[in-house]
């Protein structure tokens, strides 16, 4: 699955295509301004099926030097397979286009910059036939754009020293000197660049920083972020209000089980009731009839809960003649 800050150091030169000339005097090189810049189809898949695709690709023409094509490649860790590709791509694309091909590499961290501007060879030492050495843009080469005035002088440079940058300790100073400086820019200049370095800056630290900046200082409330902002504001509302529907359908249940258990415990208790007033009558013809009751007659006719039962021995104690009879042929 392609992650967002892989998309963001690709797609930031798509959005400019002159970046690319502004950003070689970082790297050692002197690429010139494009006065014409065109997006080529990325899939660079043959008849056999393999696919395989570049980044994005463009076609920048130039005044003195005319046309070629730019390959920029996000990368976001070594890979062992990537030179053969990339060899690949800048193969494929000068037979196709007939035109010098530049592959350009972004990086976020220095250890896959170190990685991917090391030549390698697709032939035995003493015949390299093919090197393939990509330029790289990363932390090590990428300005730290700290001044407001310096970020405003080119935004999207400063966009993409913040995502190079995103995993360093400048990158704070960088967002906010971007933030200031996107302030005053006009909304569909700001936007894309807000979202640009919000992609970027992916689930690292500064992303924290980032939506803070924007939120107070651009139409963050239009933008990708507000969101994502949004969506997770409304996951942990939703757990919210599922406790407490939760807690609502619980009490709701509970009364319904409490208005049952009510009546279930209601009929129980005037079954006992009318037990015990039928023990009582019992034991009063008894008495009256001046029947002896012993303690084990007594409990038996107390403790008995079984109304038809009792019935019976009520009208028993009517005409037995000893108390003990009443039980008889119960």
């Amino acid at each position: 699955m392609v992650s967002p800050p892989h998309e963001a150091m690709h797609r930031i030169f798509q959005h400019d295509p002159g970046l690319f000339s502004r950003v070689s005097r970082f790297l050692g090189v002197d690429i010139p301004t494009p006065v014409k810049a065109t997006a080529l189809p990325t899939d660079l898949t043959e008849a056999n099926p393999v696919e395989r695709r570049v980044d994005t690709l463009l076609r920048l023409e130039t005044a003195d030097q005319g046309p070629y094509l730019l390959a920029v490649e996000a990368q976001g860790k070594k890979h062992p397979d990537k030179p053969a590709s990339w060899a690949y791509y800048t193969a494929y694309l000068w037979t196709k286009y007939r035109l010098p091909t530049a592959l350009l590499v972004v990086c976020q961290d220095h250890t896959t910059a170190t990685w991917a501007q090391q030549p390698v060879s697709c032939g035995p030492p003493q015949l390299p036939t093919l090197t393939v050495q990509p330029l790289v843009a990363g932390p090590h080469n990428m300005p730290v754009i700290t001044d407001p005035e310096e970020a405003r002088a080119d935004l999207v440079l400063a966009s993409l020293a913040a995502i190079t940058h995103a995993a360093e300790p400048d990158v704070d100073a960088i967002l906010k000197a971007l933030s200031t400086a996107l302030r005053d820019a006009p909304e569909d200049v700001a936007k894309p660049l807000v979202e640009f370095t919000a992609q970027g800056l992916a689930k690292r630290p500064a992303k924290n920083l980032w939506r803070n900046l924007v939120a107070v200082d651009l139409s963050f409330y239009k933008s990708y972020l507000a969101e994502e902002v949004r969506d997770e504001v409304r996951a942990a509302v939703r757990d919210e209000v599922r406790n407490e529907v939760r807690d609502e359908v619980r009490d709701e249940v509970r009364d319904e089980v409490r208005d049952e258990v009510r009546d279930e415990v209601r009929g129980e208790v005037r079954d006992e009731a009318r037990a015990e007033s039928r023990a009582e009558d019992i034991l009063l013809i008894l008495e009256q009839r001046g029947l002896g009751i012993s303690e084990d007659v007594r409990s038996r006719i107390t403790h008995c809960t079984d109304p038809e039962l009792l019935r019976h021995w009520l009208a028993r104690a009517v005409t037995v003649p000893k108390a003990e009879e009443v039980f008889e042929d119960a």
